[in-house]
């Protein structure tokens, strides 16, 4: 079965040096903060959690999908800066129960999903209703788990994360 995966934002490009500043200014918040409750030693930040799954989730504008199919590299360009702004705002710490900018993730985390399986219609996974699941990479202190269940709509939260 021929099955096509457009490649993901996080496979292309990243706005690493905003997730960085957000990431850097999170760590020294501690009032009101998830990592007050439970001391990790690797703790993730929640806004690296928030970019990682974001990127994974959504499709990158350029390559097969873009400018191959009459998109032009500028347009392709364009709309990935669409998606690094929803990125920036995402990883603002005052921004986590922002549901403006978390709806816009959200839509967006659909929208590739839907593109997805318009390219696999007919294959099975491929239901444009049930997002896929997610993939947490550092299995550690639960900071993946909590930001999907924040920006990843209901439907869409299932873990496919590694065990220690």
């Amino acid at each position: 079965m021929n099955i096509k995966a457009p490649k993901k934002l996080i496979e292309v490009a990243l706005p690493l040096d905003d997730i960085n500043v957000a990431s850097v200014r999170e760590k020294s918040i501690r009032h009101g903060h998830p990592s007050t409750l439970h001391l990790w030693w690797a703790r993730r930040p929640l806004a690296t959690a928030r970019a990682v799954l974001f990127a994974q989730l959504v499709n990158d504008p350029g390559g097969e999908r873009g400018w191959y199919t009459g998109k032009t590299k500028a347009q392709a360009d364009e709309e990935r800066e669409r998606l690094f702004d929803i990125i920036r705002d995402l990883v603002k710490w005052e921004n986590t129960n922002n549901e403006t900018v978390l709806e816009r993730a959200r839509e967006a985390i659909r929208a590739s999903w839907r593109e997805t399986c318009a390219l696999n219609k007919g294959k099975p996974g491929f239901d444009p209703e049930k997002l896929p699941a997610f993939h947490d990479p550092f299995a550690g202190g639960g900071s993946i788990p909590l930001e999907a269940l924040i920006i990843i709509p209901a439907s869409g939260v299932r873990s496919q994360g590694f065990q220690p």
